[in-house]
C-alpha cells in the first residue's frame, strides 16, 4: 500500500507539490489568525466556595 502511495507522487509530482502548497498556505494563514497575548496570566485559579455548617466556627468548616 506504502509502494503505491509512493509510486502515485512519483507519477503526480504537480499534485503533490500543490497539495503541500495549499497546506503550508493553510499553516501560514492558521498562525496568523492565532491570537497572541504578550502578557499570559499566570496567577493561580481562585473558587470561593459558600458553605453553611450551623454551629461551627468558620475554622472547623474550612478544615
Amino acid at each position: 500500500m506504502l509502494a503505491r502511495i509512493i509510486e502515485a507522487s512519483i507519477r503526480n509530482k504537480f499534485i503533490v507539490v500543490m497539495f503541500v502548497a495549499f497546506i503550508l498556505g493553510a499553516g501560514i494563514f492558521a498562525l496568523y489568525r492565532l491570537p497572541v497575548d504578550a502578557i499570559p496570566d499566570l496567577s493561580d485559579v481562585q473558587v470561593i466556595i459558600f458553605a453553611e455548617y450551623m454551629g461551627q466556627s468558620p475554622q472547623v468548616v474550612e478544615d
